[in-house]
């Protein structure tokens, strides 16, 4: 189907200080990094994660802090998740792929402390200090699709239209000996990458200022393309939180969370191409390539594509749960953003095999080294409420509201000033969520509790964008980020159940967890087909895209002790 990729990655020894409009990122990366999933203790996750006006359990420390207060003893627990993933593409006309993969996690490890103060207004003093994995990014999700357009047409649109034009072939050309456009032009590192290989040709081949360029299907053709999308990483979260309460009716709980961030993606994309416009290369007078037209013929390219995001942030949290009476309880939290300082490294290389030029072969982006890029992210706020009920002395029902801004996610360079157009395109495609959680436990005896769960959180993007309706056309990849695709996520739906056991001050919970996730891939942006046409209003071209849908099945273990 496609070409056999050299993926060797060289380390470069150097960073490259890049200016705001040369940005590595784009509004879905910033969304890609700041979604969470529910992930804590067993008796957590079994009743939906809603614990906002619950409390004490160790996964308070990352939700509600207030939660803390509850304790009246000390505790220390560990949780064990196994994550059994599922994800399936739906393409018409081509079969559903299906992949599947096996995870284990420590979800949860935590320690709480109660102190006595002996006084009746505020007569315990607790805190504690926990890490959590709050998301996992492992996945791989691949299919097939027929072509509406070429990713080399995406690159030859944008390359024409970035600043009306501007770039010469001989500033995108890597062959030529002692020139690096990577380092030695301003072109976009996605132009350069399509250039050299063949996969876009200059509109005027004899005219070596031409600035306008067509891709492949530019003049007609067909072709198929074919996606392969390998995630990997994590956000772990340390936690230290404090808290008491108030002649046992209001309970608080102040937190710090210390965040690390490793996010790894290798993305790639391949289209074999039919009966499409072939660019051919002759030479000038000192033997340097030189375009001289196009022949009709079929053909492959594959670019292949490796991000890794790591960093560290930092976030505090501030909660409350009032119980007026002993069979209610009505609980409150509010998140900070999480401050980030990240670095992204960035890596792609593109294959192409033309029989009808006998062009075959490979380029890569800046000669083999890896792309450094420094820059800070601010993740979104998140207020949550919740209320509790006892119910006959042995049932618990608890529901939770959350709101996450993701409209409010920013990034900037590494000295705070904004990237404007990315922070922009957050504020377009992106919109609040609202995520509501219910959870029940019913003490069966003793020692033997039973819960279920079950959550829904709405889709975080704007109405239309995943129905097609509206015209998606980001600023991210151009710039030194050369990978093109991008996946919009939907929907999200929970559905949990557990058992709990505990004889004298020992504990085991266990939770079945099954997760129901949403989102669609595109190969590439929107971009305008009339854009050689300056007296034609836009035309935007439909991007290839593809349905995923995203499962999880958790069995999550906790063993804990109090004290």
């Amino acid at each position: 189907m496609n070409l056999k990729m050299k993926k060797n990655i060289l380390i470069a020894a150097f960073v490259v200080a890049l200016p705001v409009t040369m940005s590595g990122q784009s509004a879905f990366d910033a969304y890609q990094l700041n979604q969470s999933n529910m992930r804590g203790t067993a008796r957590f996750m079994s009743m939906g994660g809603a614990f906002t006006a619950l409390g004490g359990d160790l996964s308070t420390l990352n939700q509600n802090p207030g939660g803390i207060g509850v304790y009246r003893s000390s505790e220390i627990g560990v949780t064990v998740d196994f994550d059994f993933q599922k994800s399936v593409t739906t393409d018409p006309g081509h079969p559903n792929n299906v992949n599947s993969q096996t995870k284990v996690d420590c979800n949860n490890f935590g320690y709480v402390g109660a102190v006595t103060t002996g006084s009746d207004v505020m007569p315990y003093f607790n805190w504690g200090a926990s890490y959590s994995r709050v998301q996992s990014f492992n996945r791989r999700y691949r299919g097939s699709m027929d072509l509406p357009s070429s990713l080399s047409d995406y690159i030859a649109a944008n390359t024409t239209l970035i600043d009306g034009g501007g770039y010469t072939p001989a500033e995108l050309d890597g062959y030529t000996a002692g020139y690096n456009p990577y380092q030695d032009s301003y072109a976009p590192w996605l132009s350069i990458l399509g250039y050299n290989a063949y996969a876009m040709n200059p509109t005027q081949p004899n005219n070596p200022k031409c600035t306008a360029y067509t891709g492949l299907m530019g003049k007609g053709g067909s072709g198929v393309g074919y996606f392969d999308i390998l995630e990997q990483g994590y956000v772990d979260e340390y936690s230290i939180n404090f808290g008491g309460n108030f002649v046992n009716t209001v309970y608080w709980g102040l937190g710090f969370g210390i965040t690390d961030i490793n996010y790894t993606q290798s993305a790639q994309w391949a289209e074999d191409l039919y009966g499409v416009q072939i660019p051919e290369t002759g030479y000038d007078a000192s033997g340097n390539p030189v375009a001289s037209g196009t022949v009709t013929g079929d053909g492959v390219i594959d670019i292949d594509s490796w991000k890794h995001i790591g960093g560290t942030g930092f976030n505090f949290k501030f909660g409350v749960i009032a119980r007026p009476i002993n069979e209610l309880r009505i609980g409150a939290a509010i998140h900070t953003p999480t401050y980030y300082r990240l670095t992204q490294q960035t890596y792609t290389s593109m294959g192409y095999n033309f029989p009808a030029t006998g062009y075959e072969g490979w380029t890569e982006t800046d000669e083999g080294y890896v792309q450094y890029t420094d820059f800070k992210m601010n993740s979104p706020w998140r207020f949550m409420a919740g209320v509790a009920g006892v119910i006959g002395g042995k049932g618990i029902l608890s529901v939770d509201y959350e709101y996450k801004a993701f409209g409010d996610m920013s990034i900037s360079d590494r000295n705070s000033r904004s990237f404007t157009d990315i922070n922009d395109d957050v504020k377009r495609y992106f919109q609040a969520t609202h995520e509501i959680r219910v959870g029940a436990e019913y003490r069966l005896t003793d020692n033997v509790s039973v819960r279920a769960g079950f959550a829904y959180e709405t889709t975080p993007v704007k109405d239309g964008i995943n129905e097609g309706e509206e015209v998606i056309y980001i600023d991210g990849p151009y710039g030194t980020d050369t990978t093109p695709s991008y996946n919009v996520a939907d929907r999200t739906i929970y559905g949990s159940c557990g058992i709990g056991y505990h004889y004298k001050n020992f504990y085991l919970d266990a939770a079945y967890v099954h997760r129901n996730h949403k989102s669609t891939f595109h190969a590439f942006d929107t971009y305008d087909a009339n854009y050689l046409r300056a007296d034609l209003s836009p035309e935007y071209v439909a991007t290839p895209v593809s349905d995923v849908s995203n499962y999880s099945n958790n069995l999550v273990l906790t063993l804990g002790f109090r004290f």
